[in-house]
């Protein structure tokens, strides 16, 4: 190691759904104010624990945070952006969901809303978030 070298600190990966609905809209979440980044708009996620595979995550964020079901069958990896928690490297993985099973209920969120993809270009979002709505709104 170099004097001007710091150690490597391997990215934390977090996974998003870009839930979309019947009318092509997408669902996102506004973060309780409380967190770290509280009051922005973000796709529903969270972090992939030590030894879970992605799509397993986001199956078990989407319970935990909207108490709906799906399958990793259901997950279509979409996009991915990069950036920082901290100091810490982060790996955010998008996937596109279109099933999912059960009705939407925000557990942590203060607000949520479902939009066309152009119209999220309007919401303020994480710096993460923000890279993947161009994404979105080109495929969907």
């Amino acid at each position: 190691m170099t004097p001007d070298s710091a150690p490597f600190a391997p990215p934390q990966i977090v996974v998003a759904a870009a839930l979309v609905d019947g009318a092509g809209r997408v669902f996102i979440q506004q973060r309780p104010l409380h967190k770290a980044m509280g009051g922005l708009w973000e796709f529903p996620g969270g972090k992939v624990e030590p030894g879970e595979a992605a799509e397993h995550a986001l199956v078990r964020e989407l319970r935990e945070e909207l108490a709906i079901e799906t399958e990793t069958a259901c997950l279509a990896p979409a996009t991915f952006s990069t950036g920082t928690i901290g100091e810490r490297p982060l790996l955010l993985l998008l996937y596109v969901c279109r099933k999912w099973t059960g009705q939407i209920v925000a557990q942590e969120a203060i607000d949520t809303r479902w939009l066309l993809p152009h119209e999220l270009f309007a919401v303020e979002m994480p710096p993460a978030d923000r890279p993947l709505v161009a994404m979105l709104d080109a495929l969907l």
